[in-house]
C-alpha cells in the first residue's frame, strides 16, 4: 500500500539501481529517475588499524552486513565454513533486536576458529582499513537495489563474491563471482585462496566498475532533479498506484 501510494502522490519517484526502476514499471507502469551511490575509492589505504584485530593485510576474508534474513549471513558463514580455506573470515555487524537470527549465524559458524564474529564497527577508518585490505569481500545482500556496502569494497578495489541477484549483477558486472547456495560459495571461496592472481585481477576490475559510482555525478543528478521540481514538472498522478496485475483482474 505505501508502494502504491508513493506512487500516485510523489512528485518524483528515484531508483537507486536498474532493477528497482524495472520493478516500478513493470508492477505500476511507472516512470522513475535511476540515480545510484557514490563509491568511495581507497587508491592508497593503510592498515595500522587492522593490527589491533590480529589481522594482516590481504590475509583474511571479510563479510559487512546488518543480521538480517535478506543479506544471507548465516548461509555465508556455513558456505565459508564449508571450505578448506586458510585465511580467516571476519565477519562485521549485528542487530540488537534480532536475537533469532544472530543465533543461526553462531550456530552456522559452531566452533570454526577459522570464522571471527567480531560485531559492528563504528570507527569508520578501521572498517576502510578492513575493506581495502581484505583478500576477498563476501556480500550476501539480495534485496534494496545498489548496496553501500557493495561501492565500498569495489571502491577499494577488493574482489567480491556476491549473492546472485539482479541488483548486484549491475554493480560488479563481470568484476564479481556470484553464490546462490553454501556450496556454491565453498567453491569460490577455494578458488581464491587457490588463484591470488585470479583475485588481483578481479580487484582492479571491481576499482574500474567503481568509476561508474561518482559522487560529483550523482550530486549533478539530484540537482538537475530539483531544478526540474522547482521548475513545475511533476509526476503526480500520472501513475495509479494500482499494480498492473490488480488492474488485469
Amino acid at each position: 500500500r505505501a508502494e502504491g501510494l508513493a506512487v500516485r502522490w510523489s512528485d518524483a519517484l528515484i531508483a537507486d539501481a536498474r532493477g528497482i526502476q524495472d520493478y516500478y514499471r513493470d508492477e505500476f507502469g511507472a516512470d522513475t529517475n535511476q540515480i545510484a551511490y557514490g563509491a568511495p575509492v581507497l587508491d592508497q589505504p593503510n592498515h595500522d588499524l587492522i593490527g589491533s584485530l590480529g589481522l594482516e593485510p590481504g590475509d583474511f576474508h571479510l563479510l559487512v552486513a546488518r543480521f538480517e534474513p535478506e543479506n544471507h549471513v548465516d548461509l555465508a558463514v556455513a558456505g565459508y565454513r564449508r571450505s578448506s580455506a586458510a585465511r580467516p573470515l571476519v565477519v562485521v555487524g549485528g542487530a540488537p533486536y534480532a536475537d533469532e537470527y544472530t543465533n543461526r549465524i553462531r550456530a552456522a559458524a559452531g566452533d570454526d576458529p577459522r570464522i571471527r564474529l567480531i560485531g559492528p564497527v563504528w570507527d569508520q577508518a578501521l572498517l576502510d582499513q578492513l575493506y581495502a585490505n581484505a583478500y576477498t569481500y563476501i556480500h550476501g545482500h539480495s534485496v534494496g537495489g545498489t548496496n553501500p556496502s557493495l561501492l565500498r569494497a569495489i571502491g577499494a578495489g577488493t574482489a567480491t563474491l556476491a549473492y546472485d541477484v539482479v541488483f548486484n549483477r549491475e554493480v560488479l558486472r563481470t568484476a564479481g563471482r556470484f553464490f546462490s547456495k553454501e556450496e556454491d560459495l565453498a567453491a569460490l571461496v577455494d578458488r581464491a585462496e587457490a588463484a591470488p592472481e585470479e583475485v588481483v585481477r578481479l580487484g582492479r576490475c571491481s576499482r574500474q566498475e567503481a568509476a561508474r559510482y561518482d559522487w560529483d555525478d550523482v550530486a549533478k543528478r539530484y540537482e538537475q532533479l530539483c531544478e526540474q521540481l522547482a521548475a513545475g514538472r511533476s509526476q503526480k498522478g500520472q501513475a495509479s498506484g494500482r499494480r498492473r496485475a490488480d488492474q488485469a483482474g
